[in-house]
């Protein structure tokens, strides 16, 4: 029997507590044998990154000692910082950036030199096949500059890091072929991000890791190239997007030949260090994950073969594979399962759970499966989007009500949304509030034509895309067109900031740690990311007027929206005044607002308190200025004017 009741009055199963209760992140999944090895970032330990183990025998562990975290700083946004070699662990500890070797009896010992301040900083690891050597980029932040470099590290410690390639702003992927003789890697280069050009280099091995000249395969300032590794018989493969869809290539004879290729993206952007969308298995085959229109597959290619052969396992997220035998392990989820370290054997497709990142589940009765959907923008094109409508077993709403409508603009902006259930989705679509996440133009998943729709545009094409998704929504009846709401985190934030500035379709917005200062982002942030806004606005400082053309910041007496922001105070990479220039802003024009500041926290939320607390306000923020009262015990957000 179900209840009528109001859109956003429902209750639901889906508290703030349980976003960050029995939760984690996971990541990194490898196998070494029949034991299990993966990442989980854990909010309720203040997010902090431990290397989880699971034995033959299917015990599960923590292989770090309390107090450490394996986390990098490399780029600010981190990636992969640990690898496995029998029952030794290399791992980057957080709190100092150095490199520890963890043995079979728990004691870690670290491997590199002493730094104060985390001056020196170490990623994506690969061990040499004698395990004499460790080999990972090196960011290194000097008095005037940083330096990027890839360097050998010996495991036991004896003798400093020594540089085997620099000369470039970046570095990543540095990989070895199984004979130990062979090593490749890629490079860029400002104002170029690695989805925009990078180059492959490969370089022969010698005794003590001497490396021979490097020579270039692949890749340049049009080209980005992505994942460079061996197969089993040292043949060097890569991602490259070439075609205009990042597809896999084999080097052979001097020229990389496609292997399957296929109208879809077989890779993600380069954000973090160590994403991995294809392996190989002892026998030579290739498994691989692609993206098509918002979902992922999975297919291996037998040698010899020339087609993929789909493998059907349920999940629509899969990623982060690494091979176990004759299976893989991935990280992998679907709309109504939560992201798992998953075994999943081939080519059958059956599948092992290893761990889920989370213990409670939610009947399906209250979880909103996401629809793909395209619909028109401006210039005559259409966008992507997933659109989630309002799912709870024990509510409905009158026949004539439209639901509240929240639009999700992703963060990146290079980026994409993603499939697999998502709690922080399900909290709003549960209480009656539909959710479109919009894939707007400049996403990744369709091609580099699409992505290229934000070269220069940013603040426009994005928000145009978010608007219109709502609007189309609207017309189409599945949302209250007087009842549209816009929430996103950094570029995301910037894209809400333009559309509650620029535009009035919105009743009211939320921005976490989002850019208002597109200029000030160009002055004042990480080095990987300095040269970025290059490409999506323009050089810095000559495009100063189009800087502050596109930003909220300068036009807020064009704000009429109510808004409530979130802000990480010790966020380098957007930092606090981005926020604070927004609350003085609404505060001067009496606009409703609320600004909650969480001690702590960097860019994005990682304590359980935090996101709780984030979640509960936004909601009751909604609430009462579009006029519903949330189900539960929330606390209720302050709003000034």
């Amino acid at each position: 029997m179900t209840t009528t009741a109001a859109y956003g009055t429902w209750s639901s199963p889906i508290t703030p507590d349980l976003l960050v209760q029995e939760v984690v992140g996971l990541g990194f999944p490898s196998a070494v044998g029949s034991t299990f090895w993966w990442m989980e970032s854990r909010p309720t330990e203040d997010g902090r990154q431990v290397i989880v183990r699971r034995d033959t025998n299917g015990n599960t562990q923590d292989a770090l000692p309390d107090g450490m975290s394996a986390r990098t700083l490399v780029h600010e946004y981190g990636g992969l910082c640990h690898a496995v070699q029998g029952e030794k662990v290399f791992f980057s500890n957080f709190e100092d950036q150095r490199i520890y070797v963890l043995d079979s009896s728990g004691r870690a010992e670290p491997i590199t030199p002493e730094c104060p301040s985390r001056e020196l900083r170490y990623a994506d690891f690969s061990l040499s096949p004698n395990g004499r050597w460790l080999i990972c980029v090196r960011e290194r932040h000097l008095s005037d500059e940083v330096v990027n470099d890839i360097v050998v590290v010996p495991t036991d410690g004896s003798t400093e890091p020594r540089v085997v390639a620099q000369g470039h702003d970046f570095f990543a992927a540095p990989r070895l072929d199984p004979a130990g003789r062979k090593l490749a890697w890629i490079s860029w280069d400002h104002p170029l991000m690695p989805w925009d050009g990078t180059e492959l280099s490969e370089a022969e091995i010698g005794d003590d890791f001497t490396v021979g000249p490097s020579r270039t395969i692949a890749g340049g300032r049009a080209e980005s190239i992505t994942q460079p590794r061996y197969s089993p018989n040292g043949v060097l493969h890569y991602i490259s997007d070439r075609s205009g869809w990042w597809n896999i290539y084999a080097d052979l004879g001097g020229a990389g030949q496609p292997v399957a290729p296929k109208d879809a993206e077989f890779s993600d952007p380069d954000w973090m260090f160590g994403q991995s969308t294809y392996t190989f298995l002892a026998d030579g085959s290739l498994v691989a994950t692609w993206s098509e229109e918002g979902l992922d597959h999975l297919g291996v290619l037998a040698p010899g073969a020339h087609q993929l052969r789909e493998i059907q396992t349920g999940y629509s997220s899969i990623g982060s594979i690494a091979p176990a035998g004759n299976s893989i392990v991935a990280v992998a989820g679907s709309a109504t399962l939560s992201p798992a370290v998953v075994r999943i054997d081939l080519p059958e497709g059956q599948t092992e759970v290893v761990k889920t990142s989370r213990q409670t589940s939610i009947p399906d009765g209250y979880l909103s499966a996401p629809r793909p959907i395209e619909f028109p923008t401006e210039g005559g094109q259409t966008a992507h989007a997933l659109f989630y409508p309002p799912v709870n077993a024990d509510f409905t709403a009158a026949p004539a009500e439209k639901p509240p409508l929240l639009v999700m603009s992703h963060g990146g902006p290079t980026g994409a949304t993603s499939s697999t259930l998502n709690y922080k989705i399900q909290f709003w679509t549960s209480r009656g509030i539909a959710v479109v996440d919009v894939n707007y133009g400049g996403s990744t998943g369709y091609g580099r034509e699409y992505r290229e729709r934000l070269k220069g545009s940013w603040g426009v094409v994005d928000v145009d895309d978010c608007v219109n998704a709502a609007r189309w929504l609207a017309e189409q009846g599945e949302a209250d067109g007087d009842r549209l709401m816009i929430r996103g985190g950094s570029a995301g934030g910037f894209t809400t900031l333009c559309a509650l500035t620029f535009h009035n379709d919105f009743a009211c917005g939320a921005s976490l740690y989002g850019v208002a200062d597109a200029g000030a982002l160009a002055e004042d942030t990480h080095k990987f990311e300095s040269r970025y806004l290059d490409g999506l606005i323009g050089p810095w400082p000559a495009a100063r007027k189009l800087y502050e053309e596109r930003s909220p910041a300068f036009h807020t007496e064009r704000l009429s929206t109510p808004l409530i922001l979130f802000q990480g105070l010790e966020d380098k990479i957007v930092p606090p005044e981005q926020s604070q220039i927004m609350a003085d802003a609404l505060s001067r024009r009496g606009i409703p607002y609320a600004y909650l500041a969480h001690e702590g926290e960097q860019h994005g939320f990682r304590m359980a308190e935090n996101i709780k607390r984030t979640a509960e306000a936004e909601l009751s923020f909604y609430g009462q200025i579009l006029g519903f009262e949330p189900a539960g015990d929330l606390e209720p957000v302050q709003i000034k004017r």
